[in-house]
């Protein structure tokens, strides 16, 4: 009984660390992934992002995975995008045009996580 107590405790601790270590942000979603700033043509599959310029660094965030959760909408358009699950993407695109802690995520790796007729999402990412 005692040992199970202790497990149930590291992962409320774990889960606890790893949201306190979540960065909040917003995700938009993209549709051509060839050619990419970290990779050219070579294909990485769909669960992919492009990190915004202070994230890419100039290429440094290149390969590095994030998990990502939906947390809430932005707009009036669908009032309950998200869905419950969180993925995992890795960057291989700079997005020049996100703002800060925006992740664009490809379309597939969007659809996971929320609806996307809502086009633009609330996000909780860490590395």
């Amino acid at each position: 009984m005692a040992i199970e107590r202790v497990i149930i405790l590291a992962l409320v601790a774990s889960s606890l660390i790893s949201m306190a270590c979540a960065i909040p942000g917003s995700a938009t979603f993209y549709t051509l992934y060839l050619p990419s700033a970290c990779y050219g043509f070579e294909d990485h599959d769909t669960m992919i992002a492009a990190a915004n310029s202070a994230l890419f660094n100039n290429g440094a965030a290149c390969g590095r995975s994030y998990r990502v959760r939906c947390t809430g909408p932005t707009n009036n358009g669908v009032l309950n995008p998200c869905r419950n699950d969180e993925i995992t993407v890795r960057i291989v695109d700079g997005c020049l045009g996100c703002g800060a802690d925006q992740l664009d995520l490809s379309r597939e790796a969007f659809s996971m996580i929320a609806d996307p007729n809502a086009g633009r999402i609330l996000i909780d990412y860490t590395p």
